[in-house]
């Protein structure tokens, strides 16, 4: 006795809609983790900043502070210092943001500005 097996229209469907609901979980977790990378290159970005304005406004030289923005932000990072003429310093950090898919070729930028001691 042999049995023969139905034939359903809808064979394999559950298997392709499970195929393109797991690629579009792997995007939305590569998305999260893209940002939540970024988020914290900015926030090492911003403390850079403040170190090195703190290091100008207690009268360290342009070339120590960026030495101790870039330490804080990391080895990749590019300081630049502005001193104007009324006492005020300017540190800007860029840190690029590593990473693959849409954070590839991102930088985050911070500034802070302080007084210097007289």
């Amino acid at each position: 006795m042999t049995r023969r097996r139905l034939e359903r229209p809808d064979a394999g469907a559950v298997t392709a809609e499970l195929a393109i609901g797991l690629v579009a979980v792997a995007a939305v977790l590569v998305a999260v983790l893209a940002v939540g990378a970024a988020t914290v290159v900015r926030v090492r970005c911003t403390d850079a900043a403040r170190a090195g304005a703190r290091a100008a406004a207690i009268g360290q030289d342009d070339a120590a502070v960026r030495a101790v923005a870039v330490r804080v932000a990391g080895g990749l990072a590019t300081a630049s210092v502005e001193r104007q003429d009324d006492g005020w310093v300017q540190v800007t950090v860029e840190v690029p943001v590593i990473g693959g898919g849409p954070a590839r070729g991102l930088r985050a930028t911070s500034s802070a500005t302080a007084w210097t001691e007289p």
